[in-house]
């Protein structure tokens, strides 16, 4: 017997006046969101939706990695992860993102280094962000290693 997984994730979003919105999730805390400066009347210091799309995509390949190296048993000490969309006229004609660019920095022991690199590999197909977009997402993994605990204070 198979059993189908089945999602929904609520939220809601008001108008704030201007350009400025207020995104809500139940249990959540509130998120302003507003257009970013770069744009005509742009609120420069809030979210913009452009922001929270890279996070979205960055975030998700970072859970999605310590998903992985959890459930393959692997140590992981560190991991960052930067994201950056690309925004610019793309091949249809129209302004929008072309691709998004991560770069992950692991650290690990030096014994599992090809392996957390691997599991990298697969969070970055595995990332259900990432594989709804109809863009490029790109993933630059920077694997090192921890040989002690001061390193990871270092």
């Amino acid at each position: 017997m198979s059993i189908t997984k089945d999602f929904r994730y609520k939220v809601g979003v008001a108008w704030e006046g201007g350009l400025t919105t207020t995104v809500t999730s139940t249990d959540k805390p509130d998120l302003e969101v507003a257009t970013p400066p770069e744009f005509k009347n742009g609120v420069p210091g809030i979210w913009s939706p452009e922001d929270l799309l890279v996070a979205a995509v960055a975030s998700c390949f970072a859970v999605t990695m310590v998903a992985v190296a959890e459930r393959r048993d692997l140590p992981l000490y560190a991991l960052d992860v930067t994201g950056t969309g690309h925004l610019t006229q793309r091949d249809d004609g129209r302004f929008g993102f072309v691709a998004i660019e991560l770069t992950a920095h692991i650290r690990t022991a030096e014994q599992s280094i090809d392996a957390l690199s691997g599991a990298a590999k697969y969070a970055e197909r595995a990332c259900l962000i990432s594989m709804a977009l109809d863009i490029p997402v790109h993933v630059d993994t920077v694997v090192q290693p921890v040989e002690r605990v001061l390193d990871l204070v270092g």
